[in-house]
Parts: C-alpha cells; structure tokens; sequence
C-alpha cells in the first residue's frame, strides 16, 4: 500500500507537469549509443595517459549532447475561420500518421462556484453521442479505422485528440465537428456520466492513497481565484444541476471562437484546408465569453494546514508556495529550480536527504504552472523515526542557500543540457506536436513558442535562479501541509 501511495502522488506529480515529457525514443538513442561505446571503455581501463583519456571522454560527451539536442524547427501555418475557429496545420509526411486534435479554452477556473466540476464533466459527457453518432459509438468507430484517442481537463483548458492513419484524416475531422456541432446532450447521458465522474472520484481521490494532497492544496492556497478547487468538482454540484445548466454550459463554451482545431502529420495542406472548411465552415459562431480577472492577496504569513487520510500509514509533508502565471520568465526559473532541486540522484535535496542524511524515503518539487497563477511544491515522505518538522527544516536550508549563493557553473550547465533535451522531446512525433501548437496557442498566446521558448530558458541566468528563489519561496509566503495517517487524529483526540 505504501509503495502504491508514492506511486500515485509521483504519477498525479507527471500527470500535472505537461510542458515537458522525456522522449522513450531519444533515450533509447543514447542507451545504445552507451552499449556500442562499451568496448571503448574496456580499452580505456588499459588506458594510461590520463589526459588523452580524459579529452576522448569530453568528445564522446560532445557527441551524445550534440546527438540529443539538435532540433528542427517545427513549420506550421495558422488562420481562423469565418466562425472564429482557430485552425493550426503542421505537415509532416515522414510517416502516414495525423493527429486531430481540438483544444477548448475551457477549464475548472471557468466553472460556476456552485457547480465544480463542469468542465470535466463535459470533458467525459462529449463522448456520449451526437446527432449522427450513436451512444458510445465514438470509442468503437475510432478503433475500428486504426485509431487511438483521448481527452483530458486542466483548470484552464480541455483537450480532445485522435490519432489516425493519414488516410483517415476525413473521419478525424467529421468526429471532432460532430462533438462540436450536434453534441447529444440528454438526461440518460448526464446520468451515465454522472456514475463515472463519481466512481472517477473515489479511485483518484477518496480511496488512493496522498490522494486528497491537490484538493487540500488549492483550496487553501487560493481563497479568491477558481483555482481553489480541483478539476472533478463536488458531487454535490454535479447532483444538483440540472440538465438546462449542462445544455447552457456547452452553448457557451463548446463552440467554435472559442477553440482550435489542430491538425499535424502526413497531410495535403491544400485538401485539408477543404475539409477543415467543409465540416467545420458552417458551425455557427458562439457568444463572445466574458471571463473575470481574479486577483489574490498577497500570503504575508505562513499557512499551517494538517489533512488526514486512512489510506496511508507514512506521513508527508508538503511545502508550498503560490508562483506567478506560465507565461511569465520568472514561471520557467521556477521550472529550472525544481530540477535543481529534486530531478536525479545527484540533484541537492535527493542527494542530501535521500543519498546522504538518509532523512527521506522519497522527494520531489515541481513547479505546477497554469495559465492564471502557479503553485510551487515540494514534497518528502520522511524514513524511520525522522519527524516532518525535521525535513521542513532542512527543505528550508536549501532554499535559504538558493536565496543566498549562486549555483554552481557546473550545475547550471546541467540544467541547460537538461532542457535542451527536454525541449527535442517535447518536439518528437505529431501528437506531441499537435498539443504543443494548441497549447502554446491558446494558453501562452504566441504559437511560435513551440520554437523559441527554449531560447528563454537559455537566457535564464545564475543571478535570476537566486533572485527568483528570494521574491517567491520565501517562509512567510508558504503554506505547510503536514499529510497525517488517519490513526493520528484518533490519538489527537484522545489526549
């Protein structure tokens, strides 16, 4: 059970951290360029001249760094359609692959109070049916043209994707303009969902283990913005509602200006255009959305928190600090800290805390960016009889060292090869590359970042890392959740 606690909180820890993903194909590359180099280091054993060894060693880094960073630019062209359709094309006839994707702009931050959990919902009613596609037909007509597909909510954005054989590039097309244009939307549907949505509820959040740490943590972190509560809402709200709210929900949101459509891979720009027109041309413009500009108070003093869970049985702690927009320099510094931080043996609390100190079974910090706020965490799950106010303080001192010292050279060369791999990555196949243009599009406003946000992580420097960790990760900034076994507020109480 425990093993399976870490598990899900490192795997709720991935699932949120969406602007990077390591590349299996990029690591196999540099796993058998390493088997191949075996031999080379046999000799090298047999090798005395230190010096001419350690210059071979530096070219064969060279060799793999180079390998595993070159990047092409990824070509695209965009327009809008006559109903405000954002349309993006990304051709690449490598392989006789697409992806048709939509993304949505909206998310839980766009949900009323009192009804959490729409946008999800939505996210799982949209699969329902439409007016030329039966109920739960979606799923069988995708598989049977050799297709995948899927979806997924954040607070700020809905996604929806297929991928096809290129010669199905038509059906991609007509599935997403169905769900866009004749969405059934009955009370059986919105009963069935509803089941799901629950059972969705108890296996993520109820019954797995650290599983309540998200809730827990937005809900006080912020005390204005949407962001306070997660993406599956409250039951509560979900049983409310009635169906006119849900047909309401998707008559302003669901429609064409406030979406975009990409589509990438082995693809006839000219014939695709056609086809983007023809299904998606005559979808009739939605309502302008009004959104709300929510605007925090500063945290002055530090936010003590204790949540209590009956699936566990190894405390955690969680330190936490509410970080400015994704789209701001300072959000990617973020980004570098949290490498620095936790990513690898070598990094400084993994290495000090785990390797060393042996205070910590396990550690990680991320930096949680949306497109409205950020939250940056760091959490430690503590080894043996160490005690969480003990991790705390040590959490504490490398950050304080962050605030006061500048990184090393060597350790700020890293972060760059790291993200100068992440940012090839990201960048391999049409279904990354479809997310990346509808992301960078919607949410960051600038599609070409899918080609230049690398150059502002390369213009991070030593002196932005320190400055950076001193105006954000400050004590009286953060909030401390202390993550407790259940049994521990039975023995609480009895004192």
């Amino acid at each position: 059970m425990l093993l399976y606690g870490i598990l899900m909180v490192l795997i709720g820890v991935d699932l949120i951290l969406t602007r990077y993903r390591a590349c299996i194909c990029v690591n196999i590359f540099i796993f058998l360029l390493l088997y191949l180099l075996n031999p080379i280091q046999l000799i090298f054993n047999n090798f005395n001249d230190k010096q001419m060894k350690k210059k071979i060693y530096y070219a064969i880094s060279l060799l793999l760094l180079t390998a595993t960073v070159v990047a092409q630019k990824v070509e695209f062209e965009e327009y809008n359609l006559s109903n405000g359709l954002h349309v993006i094309l990304h051709q690449d006839n490598t392989a006789p692959v697409i992806t048709t994707s939509v993304m949505y702009h909206v998310g839980a931050k766009d949900e009323n109070p009192e009804r959490t959990g729409f946008a999800h919902f939505f996210e799982h009613l949209l699969f329902e049916g439409t007016e030329n596609i039966g109920k739960g037909e979606f799923f069988k007509i995708i598989s049977s043209n050799g297709g995948t597909n899927n979806a997924n909510t954040t607070q700020d954005r809905t996604y929806y994707y297929e991928v096809f054989p290129s010669n199905k590039l038509e059906l991609g097309l007509w599935l997403e303009s169905e769900r866009m244009l004749h969405p059934v939307i009955d009370q059986l549907g919105v009963d069935t969902q509803n089941e799901v949505v629950k059972e969705e509820k108890r296996m993520r959040y109820d019954n797995s283990p650290y599983g309540m740490w998200m809730p827990t943590t937005f809900k006080n972190i912020f005390s204005k913005h949407p962001y306070r509560w997660t993406t599956i809402g409250s039951m509560e709200h979900l049983d409310a509602a009635t169906l006119e709210e849900f047909m309401a929900f998707n008559d302003k949101f669901y429609v064409p200006n406030n979406a975009t459509l990409v589509v990438a891979g082995d693809i006839d720009v000219v014939k695709t255009k056609k086809m983007i027109e023809d299904y998606f041309g005559t979808i009739p413009r939605g309502q302008d959305i009004k959104r709300e500009t929510f605007v925090e108070d500063p945290i002055t003093e530090k936010i003590l928190v204790t949540q209590y869970d009956a699936n566990i049985q190894i405390p955690a702690t969680f330190n936490i600090f509410r970080t400015p927009s994704m789209k701001t320099r300072e959000s990617r510094v973020l980004d570098f800290i949290s490498t620095l931080l936790s990513e690898g043996k070598s990094s400084r609390l993994y290495k000090k805390l785990v390797d060393d100190k042996k205070k910590a079974m396990q550690i990680a910090a991320f930096n949680f960016s949306q497109e409205d706020y950020g939250v940056y965490i760091i959490l430690a799950l503590p080894l043996g009889d160490v005690t969480l106010e003990d991790l705390n303080a040590e959490i504490t001192e490398e950050i304080v060292k962050l605030q006061t010292e500048l990184i090393s050279e060597r350790e700020f060369q890293k972060l760059k090869n790291i993200y100068e791999n992440n940012f090839v990555s990201s960048n391999s196949g049409v279904e990354n590359i479809a997310n990346s243009l509808a992301k960078y599009n919607m949410l960051f406003g600038n599609t070409d970042l899918i080609n230049t946000e690398i150059e502002i992580y390369n213009s991070i420097t030593r002196e932005d890392i320190r400055n950076v960790a001193k105006k954000y990760l400050n004590a009286n900034q953060s909030m401390v959740m202390e993550y407790l076994p259940k049994e521990a507020a039975v023995l609480e109480a009895k004192k």
